[in-house]
């Protein structure tokens, strides 16, 4: 099959826009699988973050060309996928789509007092609410040039779900021409 015939999409942002959960949602609703890029990290990577230590671009692009490898093989075999990955830099989406050139990006963003709110309310996750501020200074938005769009998640789940899934089939057309 080829590899852009089925769906390869990044649920993208920073830690608390809802990735996890969205992510989910889009996978069902196209009928394919979902990982949350976090299980691709490596165990060091996870002890760092959970110790409130950013990661280094060193420590990211091991995980980033997995993140890749693994949308490339659910394009290729024809399952598609959807992975929750931060991408947070442009550099980190292009490290991607070397590995998965039909990939698209839907960047989850929200407010600053959104995304902590969300994050306090959470305890079953290893990233604390204090590294919030380093993921939004890291944060480089998506460029038009882009295989992606941008979805406000300052609104209830399933128009958040509804947007995303009004931009996915516009940005699957474009990723794979």
């Amino acid at each position: 099959m080829d590899g852009n015939a089925a769906p390869q999409v990044v649920i993208m942002g920073v830690s608390g826009s809802g990735k996890s959960t969205i992510g989910a949602l889009i996978a069902r609703d196209f009928g394919v699988p979902f990982i949350d890029g976090d299980s691709l990290h490596s165990a060091e990577n996870v002890a760092k973050m959970a110790a409130g230590t950013p990661l280094t671009d060193d420590d990211r692009w091991p995980w980033l060309a997995e993140v890749g490898r693994v949308l490339h093989a659910a394009g290729e075999n024809g399952t598609g996928l959807v992975v929750a990955c931060s991408a947070l830099r442009r550099s980190y989406r292009d490290a991607i789509l070397e590995s998965a050139p039909h990939a698209v990006f839907v960047h989850l963003n929200g407010t600053r007092e959104v995304l902590a709110s969300r994050m306090m309310g959470r305890s079953d996750h290893f990233m604390p609410a204090t590294l919030l501020d380093s993921q939004l200074a890291t944060l480089e938005p998506l460029e038009s040039d882009e295989p992606g769009a941008v979805v406000d998640v300052d609104q209830p789940v399933p128009d958040v779900i509804a947007e995303a899934r009004s931009v996915l089939p516009d940005l699957r057309e474009r990723a794979s021409s």
